[in-house]
């Protein structure tokens, strides 16, 4: 893969700003800190946040088995992905495809950027249609994004599809893991040394319990790192977020309680929906959530909300008509879910 080739010639000619925390670094020494025009009273927040984020990316690493050089933090997956346009599509001009049905922000940031967004179904199943994928890539086509597990189907891609993609298309494949920490599937996150046109994003917001605190973490080679943090907002992850982000994974132990409740709790549910006589289908899941087929959705979502449970009518979605998304629950909210579910004809 020629980087030079793929990326905006804007951005290759760019210079990142540099904050003073960019040029003095050491925030924890013993200093008087008169350069960034900070509020010298401490209320605790009065001082810019790292910039580079070090003592998170150091933790991240560890875990992932990845130098902190491959990573790059977001405020949430959303920023990383509007970065990743913005270092690699020139707007009205370049592509990118897409595989619905998935994650509607691909589509929202290809319109936000004036970029073509070319969609190529998945299977029925969903699954990769790799042939038809690499007939619909155009000369200016830079990136493809794959959900996995994907959402709102809940299943893993089938990893040698992928392998094909990787291998076969010139411009960057970015595989989105928002939801692996609830998968058996090893994390993409392996391959990075292997395949340099790899993105791999993941996020703090499922298994992690950190929706709130808006943190999504980006994994590629130096090289796609060094230009993104390029391009990044030079405080884009706040002090608040660093510290609960810290605190997380240093309790790592609590979320892998968590998420092998969730894990017997989707089971559980999966099992008692067998048994409930308007699911027609339940596909199958390694995420958080369960994609079910339902007689009527419209009708079912009416009568759950009427009930004081919201789930997601994925009914507009291709290939889920008449289907209902349902996040796993904690066992007492689920109990009440299908308590309900029983109680309708």
């Amino acid at each position: 893969m020629n980087l030079n080739k793929l990326l905006r010639k804007n951005i290759l000619g760019m210079k990142a700003y540099s904050s003073a925390r960019d040029e003095y670094k050491d925030l924890e020494s013993d200093m008087v800190f008169l350069d960034a025009n900070e509020n010298p009273f401490d209320t605790l927040l009065n001082r810019y946040p790292d910039p580079q984020q070090n003592r998170l990316k150091q933790i991240i690493a560890k875990q992932r088995t990845v130098s902190t050089d491959h990573i790059l933090l977001g405020n949430g997956s959303d920023e990383v992905l509007d970065l990743i346009f913005r270092a690699f599509c020139e707007p009205n001009k370049d592509s990118i495809l897409t595989l619905p049905p998935t994650y509607g922000m691909y589509d929202v940031l290809a319109n936000l950027n004036a970029i073509e967004n070319i969609q190529v179904p998945l299977s029925p199943d969903f699954q990769l249609e790799v042939d038809s994928i690499l007939d619909a890539i155009q000369p200016q086509t830079k990136l493809l994004f794959i959900c996995s597990p994907n959402n709102p189907s809940g299943n893993t891609v089938d990893r040698k599809a992928i392998e094909r993609l990787l291998n076969g298309f010139k411009g960057v494949v970015v595989i989105d893991e928002a939801y692996i920490d609830f998968s058996n599937e090893v994390s993409w996150t392996a391959y990075l040394n292997m395949y340099p046109n790899l993105i791999v994003t993941q996020t703090l917001s499922k298994a992690y319990g950190l929706a709130g605190i808006r943190l999504g973490i980006c994994f590629a080679s130096k090289a796609i790192i060094a230009v993104l943090n390029k391009i990044k907002p030079p405080y884009n992850i706040n002090s608040l977020t660093q510290d609960a982000a810290i605190k997380a994974l240093e309790n790592k132990t609590i979320v892998d309680a968590q998420v092998e409740t969730l894990l017997n709790q989707r089971n559980s549910l999966i099992n008692a929906f067998k048994s409930v006589s308007f699911i027609k289908k339940i596909y199958p899941s390694e995420a958080n959530f369960i994609l079910i087929k339902v007689d009527d959705a419209n009708k079912r979502y009416d009568e759950l909300i009427k009930n004081g449970i919201v789930v997601r009518n994925r009914s507009s979605q291709l290939h889920c008509e008449n289907c209902l998304r349902i996040t796993v629950g904690t066992s007492s909210e689920n109990t009440q879910l299908l308590t309900l579910l029983n109680t309708l004809i």
